[in-house]
């Protein structure tokens, strides 16, 4: 697909049809982890730097956006020079620079988008911005010989969607989440059973020590390819409740480990089983036999085995590896050269919301 140059207007080819390598580098600063990245010709990475704030967010009990966006501002330059550094490469010989446009944290993206843009005014390159949503179901390209058409199970803090991808360029939503995405459900019932930030990693853990079978918990029944988790998170506030009552345990003390595990593995077991149900149905009516996982909660080992256990029908399933999984900006360059829906313009916005 031809891109023009920021300061000259020269046309650049960029893409599987380009006819010669392309490296692209990209930033990503939607939410709490500063990245930049170069990756060649949309699957090949030559360079993954990230800088993580979990610690900086952990005593906050989640993210404080100002907070964020200053520690952003404090390592944006560090990535990108320890980018250039690990790929070997210079500005000359990156095809275009890329950035998250979002959703996300709009003072933080703002950081990482000008970044971007300024790099590629600077050295007269094609800029790409990027959605982050998009850019997460391209991590499964990264190292893959993965190509459309598949079916998408797009699993975050914010979102939940099953995706039919048709083509590098053309996406439709088939079903989303009408109220908690499937992340937001995991932290929430995190701090429900009294986990620290971030709660799903650690809810992931106990639940593989638990019965996944001591206590049922509802399965919403929402028309089509929709979800719903704010039912099941109120059951799982009930069942603390009555757990505690039951041990004669005050409402703001812990519920003894071993019950903790049983809570987890339940509602892990529910979730997945919720998940993989309409994921298989929508293969089935579109005749696929690939599917990917993407976003942050694709890292979760029981949402995986669901999904991966596919394999056993027939069905070819993609996954990226765990540090692909949560944001980075490899997933963001690999969407860039495979323009999925890309945003060309210099004079780009960041949005919150998709």
């Amino acid at each position: 697909m031809e891109k023009k140059t920021l300061f000259s207007g020269k046309s650049v080819n960029i893409g599987v049809d380009s006819g010669y390598d392309n490296y692209i580098m990209a930033i990503e600063s939607s939410c709490d982890e500063t990245a930049c990245a170069v990756v060649k010709n949309g699957r090949e990475v030559i360079a993954n730097i990230v800088a993580s704030q979990i610690k900086t967010h952990e005593k906050f009990g989640g993210v404080i956006p100002e907070i964020a966006a200053r520690e952003h501002l404090e390592a944006i330059n560090v990535v990108i020079e320890e980018a250039f550094e690990q790929s070997g490469l210079k500005a000359q010989d990156i095809t275009a620079f890329a950035g998250t446009v979002g959703p996300g944290l709009v003072g933080c993206l703002l950081v990482g988008l000008n970044a971007a843009k300024t790099l590629a005014l600077v050295h007269d390159k094609a800029f790409i911005g990027v959605n982050h949503l998009n850019a997460h179901l391209c991590a499964n390209y990264i190292d893959t010989d993965l190509k459309p058409p598949f079916m998408a199970l797009l699993i975050s803090g914010g979102h939940t969607q099953i995706i039919d991808v048709e083509s590098y360029s053309k996406q439709t939503i088939l079903g989303e989440t009408i109220d908690d995405a499937v992340g937001e459900a995991y932290d929430k019932v995190a701090r429900l059973i009294g986990l620290p930030y971030p709660g799903g990693p650690k809810l992931d853990k106990l639940a593989q020590l638990g019965n996944p079978k001591a206590y049922e918990l509802p399965i919403s029944k929402v028309d089509g390819y929709n979800f719903s988790f704010s039912g099941l998170k109120t059951a799982v506030l009930r069942l603390v409740k009555q757990l505690k009552k039951e041990n004669n345990i005050a409402d703001n003390d812990e519920l003894p480990e071993n019950i903790i595990k049983d809570i987890c593995a339940s509602f892990q077991d529910c979730v997945s089983r919720t998940l993989a149900k309409k994921v298989k149905k929508a293969l089935q009516e579109k005749g696929y036999n690939q599917v990917v996982i993407a976003g942050g909660v694709a890292a979760n080992s029981e949402i995986r085995k669901k999904i991966f256990d596919f394999e056993k029908d027939g069905y070819k399933v993609y996954a990226p590896i765990m540090k692909y999984c949560t944001d980075n900006a490899s997933m963001v360059a690999s969407c860039a050269y495979f323009n999925t829906n890309t945003y060309d313009s210099a004079d780009v916005e960041v949005f919150s919301r998709a």
